[in-house]
């Protein structure tokens, strides 16, 4: 066996592991909270994004931002962890799927795409932040944010089926 794989069969050997594949409810209501967590995730960002790319332009970009992000964290809250519990009962399974390789690296990408937007375009919001529109660059990545975000729901719906 491969160190990698090693390590693959020694996660899905945690206890926590064991649990999540032994207990008959136990996954089903871990991948709820993911699911619930996704929505919560995926709605604050697309309602960050359409205000970006135009839509109510009378509602200020940074009072957006305080209202959208607290349920974005708490959001990421429920998935990290929920992520990581189903992970580890299927480890090996999942490294192995394509469709959950490309999430990861959707996921990645999404990251990068939010962190680029605050070290970049953002920090000229108060050029744009009501009733002007956003500069291209800040719409781009508003749109790639929805592309990235669809494809990861997209890529977690196809893992049970790749």
């Amino acid at each position: 066996m491969t160190p990698a794989g090693s390590a693959l069969a020694g996660i899905e050997s945690l206890p926590l592991a064991v649990a999540m594949r032994q207990w008959l409810w136990l996954y089903p209501i871990v991948e709820i909270v993911h699911i619930v967590g996704i929505v919560l995730l995926v709605g604050s960002v697309l309602v960050f994004d359409l205000r970006v790319l135009g839509l109510n332009r009378s509602i200020a970009v940074p009072a957006l931002a305080r209202h959208t992000l607290p349920w974005s964290l708490a959001a990421l809250a429920l998935v990290v962890p929920t992520g990581l519990m189903m992970f580890t009962a299927h480890a090996g399974d999942f490294v192995s799927n394509r469709a959950f390789v490309l999430k990861m690296t959707l996921l990645m990408t999404a990251g990068g795409n939010a962190i680029w937007f605050h070290l970049g375009p953002y920090r000229s919001v108060g050029r744009w932040s009501a009733d002007v529109p956003a500069p291209i660059a800040a719409k781009l990545s508003a749109l790639l944010s929805i592309v990235l975000w669809i494809g990861v729901i997209a890529c977690g719906r196809l893992l049970a089926y790749l």
